[in-house]
């Protein structure tokens, strides 16, 4: 069954202006999402939605597919995941009569990825009937239940404070279960899902444990990437640097 990758790339950002196309090592943000796709060797197809035609014009350079411009409505500060997926299904359900199963969704702000983690994502889930979708996450290094919440008063609660007498904050971490940070690597959905469930991900989804990865939503972590890649170079990076694209 083929496998597209899709990539949700819509202008607008307010942390950081125009942050999907916002030049990474010489390359838009966008970009490295495209190349990770590109270097898959189980992804078919790499669509990108965007409601920019600019943005369509960088993604279709790099080698993606814009079939369409994402319609305004689906793509505000409160637009869900499952608005741009959906009109994504759909316009090809429409305009190709058909619409593939398996949806590798890639976000542009998690843009150093290992080509390789992702096949054995899908592959992993391809093989697992039971899943309805899957998510990457890294183990935290700490679990939050020994963090606070603070009261309208100003004081630390503990967020299993229950009246028990147990202080969770003070309980040694061995004694809590691992927790998952969700991170964007690599997410994977099923059309079966998100057409016959009011739901992107289902009832069953498929845990990944993927390397630690950061997200650019600030310009503190867009810093920290680039510092990231003039230590240690990334192989969507030297795919990107073998490309001959003019970018005026």
């Amino acid at each position: 069954m083929s496998v597209v990758a899709i990539i949700p790339a819509r202008a607008g950002s307010k942390t950081i202006f125009d942050k999907n196309i916002i030049s990474l090592n010489g390359h838009p943000l966008i970009a490295y999402s495209i190349a990770a796709a590109k270097l898959s060797a189980l992804i078919d197809r790499i669509i990108v939605s965007t409601d920019s035609e600019k943005y369509a014009e960088i993604a279709k350079r790099y080698g993606a597919e814009v079939p369409f411009i994402r319609p305004t409505e689906f793509a505000t500060d409160n637009s869900t995941d499952r608005d741009f997926l959906l009109h994504a299904i759909k316009w090809l359900e429409i305009n190709e009569n058909k619409s593939p199963e398996y949806w590798v969704h890639l976000r542009p702000t998690t843009p150093l990825r290992d080509p390789k983690i992702v096949d054995t994502a899908i592959q992993l889930f391809m093989n697992d009937t039971q899943s309805t979708s899957l998510r990457s996450g890294h183990k935290a290094p700490e679990s939050p239940l020994k963090w606070f919440i603070r009261d309208q008063d100003g004081y630390f609660k503990s967020l299993l404070s229950d009246g028990s007498g147990i202080e969770s904050h003070n309980l040694p971490k061995e004694e809590f279960d691992d927790i998952f940070i969700p991170n964007g690597y690599v997410d994977i959905l099923k059309k079966s899902i998100m057409d016959n469930e009011n739901e992107v991900h289902g009832k069953k989804i498929f845990g990944f444990e993927s390397p630690i990865c950061s997200e650019i939503d600030s310009p503190e972590e867009f810093q920290y990437i680039q510092y990231q890649l003039d230590k240690s170079s990334s192989p969507l990076l030297i795919f990107l640097n073998s490309l001959s694209i003019d970018l005026k």
